[in-house]
């Protein structure tokens, strides 16, 4: 299992809430099905880690209307938009790696945050461990490491600069290539020894995107944040140059001027024993 030394971006990135929100319709479908599958139907205490904007946050809301419900993230920036939507909400802003709640809560729920995080071998152990018994740990995460979208990026990035060498330094080098996600088994094996109930699954999503460069502005919002943030000037002009231009040869336009982008997800809905 893939174990990076550090915890990767998540803790350093300035994230951009309308540049996330661009394909809201996108990034929030699979948070509603991994929030169909949580089994628990009467929570007391509701953790939705990473919460970014506050959406599902306030879906738990209806769901669990006598729960309370907490959303909980690093970024400021992310949690002033959720607040500015309103809902029975508590919204507190805390580093996930370092969490512990205050009481074991029955739900602990995360959509598309724990990738960036490393040590997932000690982390979801963990999670599941802050459980009361019979609590819920419903996990998605992003199967990107492996797409063109992402290769190309991390070729850009190692390729780019004018003499053929890389843009931008080893560092960000490194946290670009570290491999986000772990195998399906892999968190079987982590969880398993300590779950009454256990469901993992990958799907595939053929989003439908609109727009010029679509697939440049989807990444835009999550996984190209470092390589924006860690280049500057004419580096990052070259980088976004050349990046588009592969995306745009790798990700054409169909007839109807759209662009398909295949995207897989992995989830996890695992239950305390």
């Amino acid at each position: 299992m893939n174990e990076p030394a550090s915890r990767g971006q998540a803790s350093g990135t300035r994230w951009d809430a309308g540049q996330y929100l661009r394909f809201a319709g996108h990034r929030l479908r699979p948070a509603l099905e991994l929030l169909g599958q949580v089994p628990h139907e009467a929570p007391g205490l509701v953790y939705d880690l990473g919460c970014g904007t506050g959406d599902i946050s306030r879906v738990m809301t209806g769901r669990w209307p006598a729960a309370e419900v907490v959303g909980l993230d690093s970024s400021p920036q992310m949690l002033t938009r959720a607040a500015a939507g309103g809902g029975n909400v508590r919204w507190e802003q805390a580093d996930i790696a370092a969490w512990t709640p205050p009481r074991p809560p029955d739900v602990i729920y995360s959509n598309a945050t724990l990738q960036w995080l490393g040590g997932h071998r000690a982390l979801f152990p963990r999670l599941l461990g802050l459980l009361a018994p019979g609590g819920c740990l419903a996990v998605q995460m992003p199967l990107s490491w492996d797409q063109p979208s992402h290769r190309l990026m991390r070729e850009t990035l190692a390729d780019g600069a004018p003499d053929g060498g890389a843009l931008g330094t080893p560092e960000l080098a490194a946290t670009v290539g570290r491999r986000w996600v772990d195998d399906a088994a892999d968190y079987y094996d982590l969880l398993a020894p300590s779950a009454a109930a256990l469901d993992i699954w990958e799907t595939e999503y053929l989003q439908v995107l609109e727009g010029e460069d679509p697939v440049l502005e989807w990444v835009k919002g999550t996984g190209l944040r470092p390589i924006l943030e860690g280049l500057e000037g004419t580096e990052r002009a070259r980088f976004l140059d050349l990046y588009r231009e592969r995306l745009r040869a790798t990700y054409p336009r169909r007839a109807d001027g759209r662009t398909l982008y295949p995207f897989r997800r992995l989830f996890i809905v695992a239950v305390r024993a």
